[in-house]
């Protein structure tokens, strides 16, 4: 077992110590070079990719505007017709409105009349009867 852990090189480091080092100069600076262009391309690719993904990306978006402009203008043609047709439906709203305040009022007088009848009940029962015993202690005091 080794007792130093080996750190792997970084491409630029690699490509300096080949430089450095002349009998492994070659070998080093060929592996450096290539993990640099490898990892030039690697980082265009994904740069490359992110901005397919981000075009795509402004793709949907305009989808999804286009869609609901579509649906807002369903959705206005629906109001107006709703509006058009607002000063029937209040006709015949004031006319069915007559009856309801004359129903209105009977059941509040009705509710106020159980109310009534309800509390002398519960007032009644919460009052104690007089007891038909006589009283233990004597009423009238001593002089």
């Amino acid at each position: 077992m080794r007792t130093k852990t080996e750190d792997r090189l970084t491409p630029s480091q690699r490509l300096n110590r080949g430089l450095k080092y002349s009998a492994v100069g070659p070998v080093d600076v060929t592996r450096g070079a290539l993990a640099l262009g490898l990892s030039g391309a690697q980082s265009s690719a994904s740069w490359v990719g992110e901005r397919y993904r981000q075009g795509r990306l402004k793709e949907q978006l305009s989808k999804d505007l286009a869609a609901a402009q579509e649906t807002i203008a369903a959705e206005l043609a629906a109001a107006q017709e709703v509006v058009s047709g607002l000063p029937e439906a209040l006709t015949k709203a004031r006319a069915r409105r007559r009856r309801r305040p004359l129903l209105l009022a009977a059941v509040g007088v009705v509710v106020l009349a159980g109310g009534a009848v309800a509390f002398s009940i519960v007032r009644r029962s919460s009052q104690p009867e007089p007891s038909p015993l006589p009283p233990s202690v004597e009423v009238t005091p001593k002089p």
